[in-house]
């Protein structure tokens, strides 16, 4: 069952429109609607707020501001991850970035809300901002660590003697835009008080995290938070903590002893929720004639909010990637008065990997050496960085094989020289490497006495599929039918996990599930043999076989049906625990990852250099596949955006305000059908048993590894530029492209 291309479980429920989302609960009755008014300016303080017209307009219930806010608590630095901590707002009258809360406006309809904010009076003392990331860079500072506690520098061997005595040396700047999450489904709650408790229905990718941040920031006891969100539309990072909409909904809710339900509009996404630091990274690439690296450096600057800091591990990658004897990598920080930055879709991976392999690319045209070979060439044996042995890693094999499918023999070796017509054909490739991370997991299985498991856990399911995948393991682990596995996710109060994000859930949850299978068949055996009455009574349970919902002993069998109702007519269950990777041996033995290699071919049109993307092919190994079906899938949407951070993603600030001047769909561009004609993913057969019991790993942000790379590598390919501030667009190609014969 493991492995096998199983349909979505919960797709039924998504296409008829029954699966529940967090705006669409109603079970709280006619809830009031909340409005969030955000502030005009990027920087300064209110200096009045007139609330008395809103408040007199029809259906209005509170106008909440800094004045009557409830006291919350504060962000606690010693909680480790950020996410856990209280998030506080309406706290007073400093405005600290453009579209920052400066009040909630609640009413009994979503309509009367909205008008009624429109007539709020904001009156403000501008104050001068720090908006733009070139012309503020010179209170660039060092963060103490980076994201997910990487270390900010490193350093092996002597990186400058090593670079300046390579034969061919590339030292190039690239710079990244500010990027976002957007999922489908916009961030939204309904909270409903039920004495001294709260039921938050949110769209959250940690349940945990959700109820923690909740409950600090109301100053109450987590037990008194009940958080709901079995379906969540979406997250890639901006729904792994919890944001204004749901801690205004939940003070409103206690204010007025009233369920509130508070969504953001789109347009609120691109200030209230984070978004992925733009970057400048300079990276640095020594090699001898023949290739070899000798010396790499990836040094790197992003923005960060003065208040709420925030360091992408952008450069941690580049320390496992290749070999070359002297490295160096580095973070540093500018503070602007913009929103936060926050883990966006493959954080670090995805931006770095975009400079790196464009680098690699690029010292690969100065040697006049294939890029694929320059990639072998410098593969390493262990981890040049850590100096511990690589798990399991196949990133020669994903690069060949990827090679031979792609038809990258075909590929012009003279840049600009492959012409259809009026478009310019290249071809470009780039490795994918990220790590795998393991958080703190346990899921609970019980067998009921009519033989159906369910499956309980607060993991949660973004649109990944792990209803799907839980099924199979706990099928798989109890010899059931598919059908017979029900999965209940996405509650507080079901056994506690890291849930969805940083590519962990489906193997944090997984590992887990098949732990608790295995001690429940452990239980179930002792029942049976136990047993005078069972015809397994007395047997070897060393050869039993969990098969078609039965115990097979021999030739002897049980139904597992059968077993429970004698022995625990009410029930059955086993719960399976996985522990946090720092105190897991093999996370500190091992260098473990997953890795893979991304093909691309595009077409730029010599007249307009219009940029069409042709087709796409990734290679990845990602040690055991846990559904075939659901990872291509995964896999294919990271390639997709790698695309678009390559040819579309840019949010635009405006210098004066610190407002983001493209912030809706319309003008903050990613791919659609049209863009994205022919992609393609496979997954190499493998299996690391040191990432955990089941030898799988993550999946998602891999594919978005080094995508946005070879599609960059495919444009020099096709025109001969080299285009090195992202996205690559028209305005950035045109002036520079060949003359065409006439």
């Amino acid at each position: 069952m493991i492995g096998q291309p199983l349909n979505r479980v919960d797709g039924p429920l998504k296409v008829s429109g029954r699966a529940t989302y967090a705006y669409e609960y109603w079970e709280a009755g006619q809830p009031l609607y909340g409005v969030i008014v955000g502030a005009t300016i990027g920087k300064g303080r209110i200096t009045r707020i007139d609330t008395e017209k809103a408040e007199r307009s029809q259906g209005v219930h509170l106008v909440m501001t800094h004045h009557n806010a409830p006291v919350q608590g504060v962000r606690d630095e010693s909680v480790q991850f950020e996410y856990w901590r209280a998030q506080p707002a309406l706290t007073g009258p400093d405005i600290h970035y453009y579209g920052e809360p400066v009040a909630l406006v609640v009413a009994a309809t979503f309509e009367q809300a909205r008008a009624a904010a429109d007539l709020l009076e904001v009156e403000y003392a501008v104050g001068r901002g720090r908006f733009d990331f070139a012309a503020d860079d010179d209170e660039t500072y060092i963060p103490k660590v980076v994201n997910a506690g990487f270390p900010t520098d490193t350093a092996v061997g002597d990186f400058d003697a090593g670079f300046n005595a390579a034969d061919v040396r590339v030292d190039q700047r690239y710079t990244t835009p500010y990027e976002f999450s957007m999922p489908m489904e916009p961030h939204a709650c309904l909270v409903e008080p039920r004495g001294e408790d709260l039921t938050v229905y949110v769209a959250s990718q940690i349940v945990d995290a959700a109820r923690a941040s909740v409950a600090a920031t109301l100053r109450i006891a987590p037990e008194r938070v009940h958080i709901v969100t079995p379906f969540v539309g979406g997250g890639f990072g901006s729904k792994l903590g919890i944001h204004a909409e749901t801690i205004l909904a939940a003070l409103a809710a206690r204010v007025l002893g009233q369920p509130v339900k508070v969504a953001l509009t789109r347009q609120q996404i691109f200030q209230l929720v984070g978004m992925r630091p733009t970057t400048s990274q300079r990276v640095r690439l020594g090699a001898g004639r023949d290739g070899r690296l000798a010396a790499i450096a990836h040094d790197v600057t992003m923005h960060t909010n003065p208040d709420l800091e925030f360091a992408e591990q952008t450069a941690a990658t580049t320390r496992s990637l290749y070999a070359a004897p002297h490295r160096l990598t580095s973070h540093r920080l500018t503070p602007l008065d913009l929103p936060r930055g926050s883990d966006v879709r493959a954080p670090g991976e995805a931006p770095g990997l975009l400079a790196v392999e464009s680098a690699v690319d690029e010292l690969a045209h100065a040697l006049g050496m294939d890029p694929v070979e320059l990639r072998i060439r410098n593969e390493p044996t262990i981890d040049p960085e850590r100096d511990v042995p690589y798990s399991d890693r196949h990133l020669v094999d994903c690069l060949r094989d990827g090679a031979r499918r792609f038809g990258w023999e075909r590929r012009p070796t003279t840049p600009a020289s492959l012409r259809e017509g009026r478009w310019l054909v290249g071809y470009g490739v780039a490795a994918a490497i990220r790590g795998h991370f393991q958080g703190p997991t346990a899921v609970r299985v019980r067998l009921e006495a009519d033989g159906t498991a369910v499956v309980q856990t607060d993991m949660t399911d973004i649109g990944t599929g792990t209803y799907t995948i839980l099924t199979q393991v706990t099928a798989d682990g109890l010899g059931l039918p598919a059908d017979r596995v029900r999965v209940e996710l996405g509650r507080s109060g079901l056994p506690s996990s890291w849930g969805s994000g940083g590519s962990w859930g489906a193997a944090n949850s997984t590992a887990a599930a098949h732990r608790a299978c295995a001690a429940l068949r452990e239980k179930l055996l002792v029942a049976a043999l136990g047993d005078t009455r069972s015809p397994l009574h007395g047997r070897d349970p060393a050869d039993a076989r969990f098969a078609d919902g039965s115990v097979h002993i021999g030739g002897a069998s049980q139904a597992l049906s059968e077993i429970v109702a004698r022995s625990h007519p009410d029930g059955m269950a086993a719960e399976g625990e996985i522990r946090f990777m720092g105190d897991d041996p093999n996370y500190a033995a091992y260098s473990i990852h997953t890795y893979g290699a991304h093909f691309a071919e595009v077409g730029v049109d010599a007249d307009t250099a219009e940029i069409r993307l042709r087709r796409m092919l990734g290679v990845f190994s990602v040690g055991r596949v846990l559904n075939a079906k659901t990872a291509r899938s995964q896999l294919i949407g990271g390639m997709i955006w790698g695309a678009g951070a390559a040819l579309e993603e840019e949010a635009v600030v405006d210098s004066r305000s610190g407002a983001f001047v493209n912030r809706d769909l319309a003008q903050y561009l990613v791919p659609v059908h049209a863009d994205i004609p022919d992609v393609d993913a496979v997954i190499l057969d493998g299996y690391d048993d040191k990432a955990n019991l089941l030898g799988a790993k993550g999946v998602g942000e891999l594919g978005i590894c080094g995508a946005g790379g070879a599609v960059a590598n495919a444009v020099f390919n096709a025109t001969g530029l080299r285009v090195r501030d992202f996205p690559i667009t028209i305005e950035k190609v045109l002036a520079g492209l060949p003359p065409l014969d006439v």
